[in-house]
C-alpha cells in the first residue's frame, strides 16, 4: 500500500485512523482507533494519540508525550517533551470511569506551545499562540497570546506571535521588536492590531 505519510516500523497505527500527508512518526509510537492528525505534523519516539482525538496541521508532538481522549489540538500546535495532557478530573482505579461521557474537553488553539514536563488539566482551553512555560501547571484557561508559568500556572505576561515577549507602554500597545507586528491589551487580553 503506497502511503503518502511516514510511519515508523516500531509505531503502532489501530484501525480506522486518518493521517493527513507528509505526516511522520516515530519509533515507538501509538496512534489508536478513530485518531485524525492532520498534514506535515511530526510525532517524536513513544507518542500516544488516543482514541478519537483530532490533531490539526503542522502540529510537533515531542519524545514522551500522551494524548487522551478528549484533547483536540488546532493547527500549529507545538508539545513539549513529556509534556502531560489529562482527561479525567478525579481518577479512581477502584471505580473505573471509561468511556467518553467521563473526558472532559481540552482545546489548544492554534499556534500554541506547551513546554517540556508542564502538566494540563482537563477541562480547559489554551488559546492562540499562548505560551506555556516548562514544568508549569496549567488549572484553567489561558487567554491567547498568554505567558504561562508556575504551579498553579499563572499569567506572567504575553507574547507575540513568534513567541517574543511583548512590553506594552503607557496607551497598552506593544511592538513586537522581530516583525514590528502592534498588540493592544484590553481587559486583560490582547489583540493582534491590524
Amino acid at each position: 500500500m503506497n502511503k503518502d505519510y511516514f510511519v515508523h516500523e516500531s509505531s503502532f497505527v489501530d484501525e480506522g485512523v486518518q493521517i493527513g500527508k507528509g505526516t511522520r512518526i516515530w519509533h515507538f509510537s501509538h496512534i489508536q482507533s478513530g485518531a485524525r492528525i492532520g498534514a506535515e505534523c511530526i510525532l517524536g519516539q513513544n507518542v500516544n494519540v488516543g482514541n478519537n482525538v483530532k490533531v490539526g496541521h503542522y502540529c510537533k508532538i515531542q519524545n514522551n508525550v500522551s494524548i487522551y481522549e478528549g484533547v483536540e489540538l488546532q493547527d500549529y500546535v507545538f508539545c513539549g517533551p513529556s509534556m502531560i495532557f489529562t482527561n479525567i478530573r478525579l481518577p479512581r482505579s477502584e471505580f473505573p470511569q471509561q468511556g467518553s461521557k467521563y473526558y472532559e474537553k481540552t482545546l489548544v488553539k492554534k499556534s500554541a506551545s506547551i513546554g517540556a514536563n508542564a502538566t494540563i488539566v482537563c477541562g480547559i482551553t489554551i488559546g492562540e499562540y499562548a505560551l506555556i512555560g516548562s514544568g508549569s501547571v496549567v488549572t484553567k484557561d489561558v487567554p491567547a497570546f498568554a505567558l504561562v508559568i508556575g504551579n498553579p500556572g499563572k499569567i506572567t505576561g504575553w507574547v507575540s506571535k513568534i513567541g517574543e515577549r511583548l512590553v506594552f507602554n503607557d496607551r497598552d500597545i506593544a511592538i513586537c521588536n522581530k516583525n514590528g507586528e502592534k498588540y493592544q491589551l484590553i481587559n486583560n487580553h490582547v489583540k493582534l492590531v491590524r
